[in-house]
């Protein structure tokens, strides 16, 4: 029963609950009845016994007569109460019938402002935090639920586009003093016969401000993946694979594989994946890259031979600037690569898994859905 769903559930109380009110009716009913049918009946006829020895043959025969009567009389009203109850227990289960039908309407326009909130509710999850609920009606215990909803989704909505708009603005203004201190670095390199000293201080300034702005640019995109997609084109990713794997040694198995969403967000993913698997990689090893559309959807799926990972590791990964401490060439990362794998296949209605691959490296799979 538990496992049923509600409008289920309560058509068949309120089937059960109708059935036990008539049932409990027609108890009272035959009751009532039968007790009626007593108090009317006439009283059985006794003579005495010294009476009847007096009585001629005439008499005995009215006598037995109006014992044929009073017999007569006993055996209609029993049949009279049987009939009320074959006849009462036909019309209870033909208006069970009926009312479990009614139970059914009745309990789909209860449930109905239900549904509503639990539509948002999986529209929000979809990444719409300015959906609301809007329930109209009279103000019972739905409704208020309903509002209460509608002000958490309002406070969440206000919550993340502060903090959406902290990153963006942070990022664009820490931005531009890399882009100064590149400069000029660029520019005390470039004068002639530097000190050797002078130049490796410069490479590894240069390489630290590069660092930076690859880190500025990965939360600019995990800042724009988190916010609803306003583009819509159609994208194949066996294309976006194919050119960001252009020129390097990779094992590509590329079929088509049709999406609709923003291919700069797309193309920053597959791109990351494949940064990833090279850079987290063991000496000669090798990175695989397939694309292909399933039963519902598409699949883009990045595998390399790099170092074993523990299965409870995995999760972790796809959190911001959570890097395993025992890959290689952790410096160089800035732990959003998976982060923003994750945030922008969720934002268009997909989802980006890991797991370890047999005999070391990392199997990362996004599927997304099938281009409409």
């Amino acid at each position: 029963m538990k496992h049923l769903r509600i409008r289920v559930r309560l058509t068949v109380l309120y089937g059960v609950l109708f059935l036990l009110g008539g049932a409990l009716l027609l108890g009272v009913t035959y009751l009532l009845v039968k007790q009626n049918i007593h108090q009317r009946s006439s009283p059985a006829i006794e003579l005495p016994a010294q009476i009847k020895v007096q009585l001629d043959g005439q008499q005995l025969e009215l006598v037995h007569l109006l014992q044929q009567l009073q017999e007569r009389q006993k055996r209609i009203e029993q049949e009279t109460l049987d009939s009320l109850v074959t006849q009462g227990s036909i019309a209870l289960g033909l208006v069970t019938v009926v009312g479990v039908g009614v139970g059914w309407v009745v309990a789909e326009r209860a449930l109905r402002p239900v549904g509503q909130i639990t539509e948002t509710a999986r529209r929000v999850a979809g990444g719409n935090l300015h959906e609301r609920i809007a329930l109209g009606g009279p103000r019972d215990e739905i409704k208020e639920l309903a509002d209460t909803f509608d002000s958490m989704l309002e406070r969440l909505d206000q919550a993340f586009d502060g903090q959406r708009r902290f990153a963006a603005n942070a990022s664009h203004e820490l931005r531009t003093p890399l882009t100064i201190n590149r400069t000029l670095i660029e520019v005390a390199l470039g004068r002639p016969d530097p000190p050797p000293e002078v130049v490796q201080l410069g490479e590894t300034l240069l390489a630290v401000n590069a660092r930076h702005e690859r880190l500025i640019d990965g939360l600019l995109t995990l800042v724009a993946s988190e916010q609803a997609l306003t583009v819509h084109d159609r994208v194949d990713l066996a294309d976006v694979a194919r050119h960001v794997a252009g020129g390097r040694d990779l094992v590509a198995d590329l079929r088509p594989a049709p999406v609709a969403g923003d291919p700069v967000l797309l193309e920053r993913v597959v791109q990351n994946l494949v940064d990833n698997a090279v850079a987290y990689n063991v000496p000669d090893g090798k990175v695989w890259i397939s694309t292909a559309r399933t039963g519902n959807g598409s699949r883009l799926v990045v595998e390399n031979t790099g170092p074993v990972i523990p299965a409870y590791e995995i999760p972790g990964l796809f959190e911001p600037f959570r890097r395993l401490r025992s890959r290689t060439g952790s410096a160089r990362g800035t732990g959003l690569g998976l982060s923003i794998v994750r945030s922008v296949a969720v934002a268009h209605g997909g989802t980006a898994d890991a797991e370890p691959r047999d005999g070391g490296g990392l199997r990362v799979t996004v599927t997304l859905p099938t281009e409409n």
